[in-house]
């Protein structure tokens, strides 16, 4: 039972860490937003209309991704915090664990994708 509270504590602690990621980069997906409107009137041709809209749509994709990803982490939290102590530890939570785990490193992977591309694209129109 031991190790099944130190297993419980770990996953809360990726857990929160995550939701503070996921706040930050939603925060930040908004500051992104605001430089493209802050840029519009600089931006010369239909070519750099064109990605500045790209951008503002993979802007509201991220933040949609963003928002299923905090609601899985506040159902997990839910799951572990109503967790049967005498539950195996390599049962339902560890593979819950696993998926969420992966999708969160697939996310800040592509999240720094788009960062490197939005950065580039104000280096250019600016």
């Amino acid at each position: 039972m031991q190790s099944k509270i130190m297993y419980l504590s770990d996953l809360k602690f990726n857990i929160e860490t995550w939701k503070r990621e996921l706040r930050f980069h939603f925060n930040e997906m908004d500051t992104f937003q605001e430089k493209l409107e802050e840029i519009v009137p600089r931006i010369e041709g239909p070519i750099f209309m064109k990605k500045l809209e790209v951008y503002q749509n993979r802007i509201m994709i991220e933040k949609d991704a963003i928002s299923k990803l905090m609601h899985r982490c506040r159902n997990k939290m839910a799951n572990i915090n109503n967790a049967d102590y005498n539950e195996n530890i390599d049962g339902r939570l560890q593979n819950e664990q696993h998926t969420l785990k992966e999708d969160m490193r697939t996310y800040i992977k592509l999240h720094y994708d788009l960062k490197e591309e939005l950065m580039d694209f104000y280096l250019e129109v600016l």
